[in-house]
């Protein structure tokens, strides 16, 4: 299943608001076949948070944040996914 990154855009971003979209995206994700949020990133003072999803393409990552209510400003397929552990 390919790996995607979404840059979202969420301006005066605080906790009830990260609560709120969380709980969205589980239960829009539970109507979704083959959608997985796997973890998200969130900088409060840039008002961004940056999300892993496991999906089968992009338009599926697009319909999740329609129906969820989440922007999605920037898709971005994962083609290699390194760690450090991997050049010791």
């Amino acid at each position: 299943m390919p790996r995607f990154v979404i840059e979202r855009n969420i301006p005066g971003l605080n906790r009830e608001m990260l609560d709120a979209a969380a709980r969205r995206s589980i239960e829009v994700s539970k109507e979704m076949t083959g959608l997985v949020w796997v973890r998200s990133y969130v900088s409060e003072a840039e008002g961004k948070v940056y999300c892993e999803y496991d999906a089968p393409d992009a338009d599926a990552i697009r319909e999740h944040a329609a129906r969820a209510g989440l922007p999605a400003d920037r898709i971005s397929m994962v083609s290699l996914e390194i760690s450090p552990t991997m050049f010791v």
